[in-house]
């Protein structure tokens, strides 16, 4: 029952077959794996009521498809980009993303009242259409076949992939801060309606506001990365990224119950936080050889989704406890120590040294 609602657990395994097999057919293959899983489960809405068997095993499918698709973009991205513009393409996709989450629950609660069921299977298979009429349109270029390591026997493949990580002692350190990082902040997102609603005694449009201020902050910070590209050494970026994340949630567990302004104001600032951290992504498409990719970012996401379950249980016992505003105080100082821990730390420090970088992974 645990990997139903985290197949991200088995991501090792996953990078295995995206590293081993063609990475298009995988970015193809999970759209529409997706896009099917949701017209199932819309169909079965429209003739009865769902049984909870369904909806978890359509749940299941709809991750596993993300559990593939996720590791396969991050492994082709520097296949198919000048490495002097990965910084900002993360920033411009964290953009998009955040105007989707702006606007897709205003889109679908319009089309909820205009649209039967029908519609929305259609919108959906569209989408999953025009996303692999995309890709397919994009030539990736095939890994030569001097570098890579198959066929060989599947785990020693997943050990040949844990080892390309932990070469690099850097970014071995980098992934076990950033899992430190989800471990803390990740039960913050299941806390910030109740946030919104019980400690400042806000409504449910307290609650949304907030969320939109927080996708507001993504677009800003999707925005700035993707015309500023960073600090020439990235690290800087991601102690930035944390920096401003601690800040945000510290302040907004000092704030008083009549300053539901200040705390927007703070998911506006967590919500900038979050694309300046996906320069972690980059020094891994840059120094992590590309027929390791998909391992490396499965593992990357095996961690995270681990992180965050232990990190729910954990917080909601303390913040049931101590209340959640000093939870919320708590978690901030806590991410501010992580900051200076992966600005201080000897091995994630020599990442990218003060000298500047070869031509093609300069970001200025």
């Amino acid at each position: 029952m645990q990997y139903l609602h985290h197949p991200d657990r088995a991501g090792p395994f996953i990078g295995v077959l995206v590293d081993r097999w063609n990475r298009k057919a995988f970015l193809i293959g999970a759209d529409i794996l997706i896009a099917l899983a949701g017209a199932v489960l819309a169909a079965a809405a429209a003739q009865s009521t769902l049984p909870t068997w369904l909806i978890l095993a359509i749940l299941f499918l709809r991750s596993i498809g993300t559990a593939f698709h996720t590791p396969a973009m991050n492994a082709v991205t520097p296949l198919i980009l000048p490495r002097d513009q990965l910084a900002r393409t993360v920033g411009f996709t964290q953009a998009i993303l955040s105007i989707s989450y702006i606007l897709s629950p205003l889109g679908g609660a319009l089309f909820y009242a205009i649209w039967p069921m029908e519609g929305f299977i259609a919108l959906d298979m569209a989408g999953a259409a025009i996303a692999s009429l995309a890709v397919a349109a994009v030539k990736i270029p095939a890994l030569p076949a001097g570098e890579r390591s198959f066929p060989a026997p599947f785990l020693e493949e997943l050990a040949a992939g844990y080892r390309a990580l932990r070469a690099h002692k850097g970014l071995f350190t980098l992934m076990a801060t950033g899992t430190l990082y989800m471990f803390v902040y990740m039960p913050i997102n299941a806390l910030f309606p109740l946030m919104s609603t019980m400690y400042f005694g806000g409504t449910s449009a307290h609650a949304a506001a907030a969320e939109i201020a927080f996708a507001i902050g993504m677009l800003l910070g999707g925005l700035l990365l993707g015309v500023w590209g960073g600090f020439r050494r990235k690290t800087h970026t991601i102690c930035l990224s944390i920096l401003m994340m601690g800040t945000g949630l510290a302040v907004a567990g000092l704030l008083p119950r009549r300053g539901f302004i200040g705390f927007a104001a703070c998911c506006l600032v967590m919500g900038a936080s979050g694309p300046l951290y996906g320069v972690a992504n980059v020094l891994y498409q840059e120094q992590i050889k590309p027929e390791y990719l998909g391992r490396v970012f499965s593992l990357s996401m095996s961690l995270m989704s681990l992180a965050m379950p232990l990190g729910l249980l954990f917080s909601g016992a303390l913040a049931r406890k101590f209340g959640i505003n000093r939870w919320f105080l708590l978690s901030g100082l806590t991410i501010l120590t992580i900051a200076l821990l992966t600005w201080r730390h000897p091995a994630i420090r020599a990442i990218d040294p003060k000298e500047p970088a070869p031509e093609g992974r300069q970001i200025s």
